[in-house]
């Protein structure tokens, strides 16, 4: 009998396994038909754009997934989840707590996984909100969605200038929404 969960599972498990040059070789092909693909993820930025298959490999169960997975690596702005932006990002106060973090951001002497977490604990004591209400508001910002990889991964991939101009599309996108 033909079991479709356990063929994803093998499937999974042989996705885990690939070198990543492999996975850049054989996902190729739907970034570029998603219109992502950029030759400099193999050439100049290829460092970068493994770190990133690395990351999402866990996440998907066919290869192809890796384009709706990871839609929001490759794109300038991420394209938002209505609900998720409703739910994260248009509480009351939440605007200012991204400000403040936008600015503990900007004044990081590095920007990697270790140093955006502390910067974001930080931040919600210091604004008295919960760790929790800042890092669901902060994913939403910057990948558009409520799931994705674990966020200061994310965050240190995106890079600190991108993460920076996510956080002020979002708070644009807040204030319209507001006013």
């Amino acid at each position: 009998m033909f079991n479709p969960e356990k063929l994803d599972w093998f499937n999974q498990q042989h996705i885990q396994r690939l070198a990543p040059d492999e996975v850049a070789r054989r996902v190729q092909p739907a970034l570029a038909s998603a219109g992502l693909w950029d030759d400099a993820l193999v050439g100049d930025r290829h460092a970068w754009f493994f770190a990133v298959l690395e990351l999402l490999k866990p996440r998907v169960k066919k290869l192809d997934d890796i384009v709706e997975v990871g839609r929001f690596f490759f794109v300038d702005v991420p394209e938002y989840d209505a609900a998720a932006f409703d739910k994260h990002l248009r509480p009351e106060g939440i605007a200012a707590h991204l400000r403040a973090l936008d600015d503990a951001f900007g004044a990081l002497a590095t920007f990697d996984s270790a140093s955006t977490e502390a910067a974001l604990r930080t931040v919600a004591d210091a604004t008295g909100v919960k760790a929790a209400t800042l890092i669901h508001a902060v994913r939403v910002a910057v990948t558009g969605r409520t799931a994705s990889p674990g966020l200061f991964e994310v965050l240190s991939l995106l890079g600190r200038e991108r993460t920076r101009a996510r956080l002020a599309a979002a708070l644009q996108l807040i204030s319209v929404t507001h006013s």
